[in-house]
């Protein structure tokens, strides 16, 4: 698969944090989020392994009861079943993959 960039396709999934799945393939899923300023994404688990790396703003992430500052560079690794959540200090945008995909969030 293969995608070229499209300003459209965002989906809300809490106040102002916005989610795109970008490819996927047989055992990975890629999506973009964009979060704003004080944004909070709520504690929440899923059986996926969740990687991610964020390209631009500023993130509090809660990973299994560890809290970390997340500046632009930063990335991290969620194990399936883990629980965890974030809130965007800055207008922030996040790129993570799921292995397996997330049916929930294919297009």
């Amino acid at each position: 698969m293969f995608n070229t960039c499209d300003p459209g396709g965002y989906i809300d999934v809490c106040p102002g944090i916005k989610r795109k799945t970008l490819v996927y393939a047989e055992n990975t899923l890629m999506t973009e989020f964009i979060l704003a300023k004080g944004a909070d994404l709520p504690a929440h688990d899923h059986p996926q392994e969740q990687t991610g790396y964020l390209v631009s703003g500023h993130l509090r992430m809660t990973i299994g009861g560890e809290d970390y500052e997340v500046k632009p560079g930063s990335s991290w690794a969620i194990p399936g079943g883990v629980e965890h959540k974030a809130k965007a200090l800055e207008n922030s945008v996040a790129v993570e993959v799921f292995s397996p995909i997330r049916s929930d969030y294919l297009p």
